[in-house]
């Protein structure tokens, strides 16, 4: 009884870092070089920025950029779609995720992710097939000594909800799947705060940063995200019922619209990271 209150204590901090989309008209080097020099030391690298590189440098160039600014890949973003629910493409995509797990494996990456965009019609009877489906992609990403997560979205027709990626995850039951957070999805869809009630240590394999802008919700799209602190979602709320529920992994800030992805990437992260600490202190957490 004396070490139940230490048991449940919650971690006192995350891991704050940028992702790749955040400075996408940069490219690959530009953005990581500037990120660095803002202070930034973990970054989630995404595919087609990798794929551009590639065209003119070499995979070891790709991981001398982190090694050489001092930055740590905390996740990569496959960009292959489709592979949670069942789709006739299935086959082709798992190909092709294993060859993003060969390329993420290689940069150092411990996780790779993919969001699940569908907006194909389903039935109840699609979950359970999709659950082999599942197991066979994680089955891919424990050959390349990763994990991988399902990243679950506002308006997906398959998995827009953090109880039905819970629900998933349970039924899975794979050690090398588990579910993406991302802040957006989760305030601007059809989640509820209590929902992250339920959530069990280990369930969230990494998170996203991002705010929900003050518009009417019927306008908001899967880009409409401002900065942390700028917006109207309780992101001090939610991160720390994420810590409260066990998890202190990275949280990599995420925006899309083009006042971000055109900026100067130095001035940016040292933007988001100000913005970013600052929201931590406000949930009473420390950032790493």
């Amino acid at each position: 009884m004396l070490q139940t209150p230490f048991a449940l204590a919650a971690p006192r901090t995350m891991i704050l870092g940028l992702h790749q989309f955040t400075s996408v008209a940069a490219g690959y080097r530009a953005s990581l070089e500037g990120w660095a020099k803002a202070g930034i030391r973990h970054v989630e690298p995404v595919a087609p920025l990798l794929d551009e590189f590639l065209k003119t440098e070499t995979l070891a160039s790709a991981k001398r950029v982190l090694t050489d600014n001092g930055l740590t890949i905390v996740c990569g973003a496959a960009g292959v779609m489709n592979l949670w629910e069942p789709n006739p493409a299935f086959e082709t995509n798992l190909e092709a995720f294993r060859q993003r797990c060969e390329q993420f494996a290689a940069l150092g990456a411990p996780i790779v992710y993919s969001p699940c965009v569908t907006s194909a019609k389903f039935t109840r009877e699609d979950y359970p097939k999709s659950l082999d489906n599942i197991r066979r992609v994680a089955e891919v990403a424990r050959q390349f000594r990763l994990k991988v997560g399902a990243e679950f979205v506002r308006n997906s027709t398959f998995l827009a909800s953090l109880p039905t990626a819970l629900r998933l995850h349970r039924e899975v039951a794979h050690p090398n799947f588990g579910i993406v957070f991302d802040c957006y999805h989760f305030w601007s869809g059809p989640s509820r705060l209590e929902d992250m009630d339920s959530i069990r240590p280990g369930e969230i394999l990494h998170a996203h940063l991002n705010d929900t802008p003050d518009m009417p919700r019927e306008l908001l799209d899967l880009q409409s995200r401002v900065a942390p602190g700028d917006g109207v979602a309780p992101l001090a709320t939610i991160l720390r019922k994420l810590a409260a529920r066990g998890y202190s992994g990275p949280i990599t800030v995420e925006l899309f619209w083009p006042q971000f992805q055109q900026a100067d990437p130095f001035a940016l992260a040292k933007s988001l990271k100000a913005k970013s600490e600052s929201l931590f202190a406000q949930a009473g957490l420390d950032s790493l």
